[in-house]
């Protein structure tokens, strides 16, 4: 079959002939209708992102996927050949702490297409575990980027950063994450909702998802438009750009007992000019990676009840051959994606 594979050491990627996988105990194989392609897959490629647990040789790109169960290995309960579903993102390590003796999140998640195979490929092999059934008036692509793309900023919208009704919300970044920041913002009810980004395109199509006011990052009031928008500043501000600049431009725009939540990655240290002032006025940095286990059966609950729409999410479908090419789009930022979507 046809893979996307990296080799961990010299970061090159190709979509090559490998075998198919077998399932294993546990396990089924499942036929890849749709792959999504995500920034961090260019930062796997490009080395500023790496394996935290993975010893392997290489690996098969993708931690979005989307497809039919094709087989089964043994001891499988509860599921068919057939079956429509999509892959969670990563699973349990099963040796930590808190994988043995509470239940509680994972100390060590193991993610797919980066510790362990992943997607970008015509099959690919996951615990029945990681499974999740999705509808069939669910497309495959929309349904690839649930885990992740829309898991992570639900995780940190309804989690971590505790956004509110009627509690002012800002998104630095409105691209792959942010676009979907800005849909589940609204969905729980915060008002307003302000999105900053530098390019046009996205601010405009953050207003077509429900911002209520958007801004350009090198906008000298932005600051004090922030604030007059949202009556005295942002309950909670979302970081999904990776951005150093951003982070510090949101943290100017916090109310009292505001919180920052830093989504987005980067190596870039944080720089608070005023801590007393951040200390007087109890506002805090929160980090969020991912997603607890129930958030991506949530998602789909909502898109089942037409609670959440995926379908201007989708920016473009690329044939898993010219992976590489759909790689340099998303890297470049060519045709401002939301997602790209590799299929088969």
């Amino acid at each position: 079959m046809l893979a996307g594979r990296l080799e961990t050491a010299s970061r090159t990627f190709a979509v090559r002939e490998v075998p198919e996988p077998e399932p294993g105990r546990g396990e089924v194989r499942v036929r890849v209708r749709a792959a999504g392609v995500c920034l961090s897959d260019v930062h796997l490629i490009d080395g500023s992102l790496r394996p935290s647990f993975s010893g392997l040789a290489e690996v098969t790109l993708g931690h979005e996927v989307a497809g039919e169960i094709d087989a089964l290995g043994s001891d499988v309960p509860g599921w068919s050949v057939g079956d429509r579903v999509l892959l969670r993102a990563g699973e349990r390590c099963g040796t930590c702490a808190t994988c043995v003796r509470f239940r509680l999140p994972c100390l060590a998640v193991r993610a797919r297409g980066i510790d362990y195979d992943g997607g970008w490929a015509e099959y690919a092999v996951a615990s029945h575990h990681t499974l999740v059934a999705i509808p069939d008036e669910l497309p495959f692509e929309q349904a690839a980027i649930v885990p992740d793309a829309v898991s992570t900023p639900w995780g940190a919208v309804a989690g971590t950063g505790r956004a509110g009704p009627a509690r002012p919300a800002g998104v630095w970044g409105a691209g792959g994450l942010g676009a979907h920041a800005v849909q589940l913002l609204r969905l729980v009810g915060a008002a307003p909702i302000v999105a900053v980004d530098p390019r046009r395109a996205a601010r405009e199509r953050a207003l077509d998802l429900g911002a209520d006011a958007v801004f350009a990052p090198d906008d000298p009031e932005l600051p004090a438009a922030v604030r007059a928008v949202s009556g005295g500043g942002l309950d909670v501000a979302f970081d999904l750009a990776g951005a150093a600049r951003a982070r510090e431009q949101a943290l100017d725009c916090l109310a009292p007992g505001g919180r920052l939540v830093l989504v987005g990655l980067t190596p870039e240290p944080l720089r608070v000019d005023d801590a007393t002032t951040m200390t007087f006025n109890g506002q805090q940095i929160l980090g969020h990676y991912g997603s607890l286990p129930g958030a991506v059966d949530q998602l789909v609950t909502l898109i089942r009840h037409g609670r959440l729409d995926l379908s201007r999410s989708v920016s473009g479908v690329v044939a898993l051959a010219d992976a590489a090419d759909a790689v340099a789009r998303v890297r470049d930022g060519i045709g401002d994606p939301v997602r790209l979507v590799l299929v088969p």
